[in-house]
């Protein structure tokens, strides 16, 4: 099991490069990042933007350009879209948001004649978190894509925090389906719901993972509040992964972390398109964008 974001960079060195594009590459944050994952040995870059405001950059933060793939596009829009045909088109392993606003990411994403978005898939945002009070990463779901899952878009959004926790060396991931509480209250329907899944994974339904739920967010990360509530549980006080009822709980806890809580890292990709998609805030650090690429990188396929 990778254990922190230096485990995860010595794992990637050892593997072939992925080939990383960003769409509107054009800031100092995404550049930088970029440039890091580059030295790393764990991408090959590509940029695609205004190749003026690339070089510009490049010159202010003391970065050689060489280093990058520069694709002159000086019309957002355009640059974003021509990012995601190079994903798909097998030009690129791993899509960047750089610069542009969230909302014309995924609209490049989403686009239904050269977009990355499967027939039938449900995309949705995973985030890593690793906070030094709790001593390994957490995988958690959805803080940005999708407000208020139904039923079957919480089963894609389990299956998608799985499928991350497994590329970080986790075995058989401890799936935690948070409510406001533990008790199952037939009139809280994130409580009906996080049951239902429960008892699907228990039965088989859905493999690969142990899955138990509803679980308040203090038992299903700490040992010593799932004794004092008697709760038997083997995701109860260990969980890898938290699947949230809805966008507002997952962002509030995500940016709780970051805000409040020192020593804490973090990454997030989008999940479910043809390809690792990472999506960060334009204001957030180069490391996170640097832990992003990589955790992009490992669940490349």
């Amino acid at each position: 099991m990778i254990k922190n974001f230096d485990e995860l960079f010595e794992q990637l060195r050892s593997r072939s490069k992925k080939r990383l594009v960003a769409a509107w590459g054009v800031d100092n944050h995404t550049i930088s990042a970029v440039s890091m994952a580059i030295d790393k040995g764990i991408v090959e870059g590509t940029l695609v933007g205004d190749k003026d405001m690339i070089l510009a950059v490049c010159k202010e933060e003391k970065i050689d350009s060489s280093k990058f793939t520069i694709i002159d596009n000086k019309v957002e829009l355009k640059a974003i879209a021509q990012a995601v045909g190079m994903v798909k088109s097998g030009e690129g392993d791993i899509l960047m948001k750089g610069l542009c606003s969230t909302d014309k990411y995924m609209r490049g994403i989403l686009n239904k004649e050269n977009g990355l978005l499967p027939a039938k898939a449900t995309l949705s945002h995973v985030s890593v978190v690793l906070n030094p009070n709790y001593g390994k990463f957490i995988v958690l779901g959805d803080m940005a894509v999708i407000p208020a899952p139904d039923f079957k878009q919480k089963q894609a959004i389990l299956k998608y925090v799985v499928n991350t926790a497994k590329a970080l060396g986790v075995e058989k991931p401890k799936v935690a389906m948070i409510a406001a509480t533990e008790q199952m209250l037939s009139g809280m329907p994130a409580c009906v719901e996080a049951a239902l899944i429960a008892k699907m994974a228990e039965r088989g339904q859905i493999g690969g993972c142990m899955v138990d739920g509803p679980l308040a967010l203090d038992v299903a990360l700490n040992k010593e509040a799932a004794a004092i509530k008697k709760l038997t549980s083997p995701v109860a006080g260990d969980a890898d992964c938290l699947v949230f009822p809805a966008i507002e709980p997952a962002n509030v806890f995500y940016k709780t972390n970051t805000m409040l809580c020192p020593g804490v890292q973090t990454a997030a990709i989008v999940a479910g398109a043809d390809a690792p998609c990472v999506l960060t805030s334009r204001g957030d650090s180069v490391d996170t964008k640097l832990n992003s690429i990589a955790l992009a990188a490992i669940s490349a396929k």
